[in-house]
Order: C-alpha cells, then structure tokens, then sequence
C-alpha cells in the first residue's frame, strides 16, 4: 500500500538531499580550489560516505576542468522494490562549479 511505498521511496530522497548539500558546501572550502580533478572526486566520495551516503560510487562523480573552473557532477539512479516485483528507478543530478587558483 501507499505506506509500504513511502517507506521504500522516502529514504531515497533524503538521502539525495543529503548528496545535495555535501556538494553545496564543496564551494566553502578554501583547499577544493586547488585541487586536481582526482583529488576533487576523492573528496567528494569521503565526505558522502562520513555522510553515511553509500549509493554514490566514485563512478558517479565526474569532474570537468573549465576555464578557471572545475564542475564536479553526481548523477546516479537508485533501485529498489515497492511491493512484490514492482520495482523503482529514481534518477537524480547534482553539479556545482568550483572556482580554481
């Protein structure tokens, strides 16, 4: 029933929400402008999984070198079941621009 669903569902976004604001705060820190891409992605990983996020795998973090900029990305879908073999896919994208030195 509905409950069952929301019970499968909810945690999926809270956890997005989580994945979210660890890349909001990324722009805060003072050390990620000079960071190489590696070292970006790694960071990024480490600080989702303080964050007790384990759907988020390295191969979901990309990061792009711009002109004085890197743009990490997360894009990711998590799957799970509803109720007997109805399943969900939930597709979710995050990206922030990281000013360089």
């Amino acid at each position: 029933s509905q409950v069952v669903i929301a019970m499968n569902v909810v945690p999926v976004y809270l956890t997005d929400s989580t994945v979210k604001s660890v890349l909001e705060d990324l722009p805060n820190d003072p050390k990620v402008g000079q960071m190489t891409k590696k070292e970006l992605r790694d960071t990024v990983f480490k600080r989702l999984n303080i964050s007790s996020v384990y759907s988020v795998t390295p191969s979901h973090i990309k990061v792009t070198k711009g002109r004085n900029v890197n743009i990490v990305t997360v894009e990711y879908e998590p799957r799970g079941t509803l109720i007997g073999n109805l399943e969900y896919i939930v597709h979710f994208k995050h990206e922030v621009k990281i000013t360089t030195r």
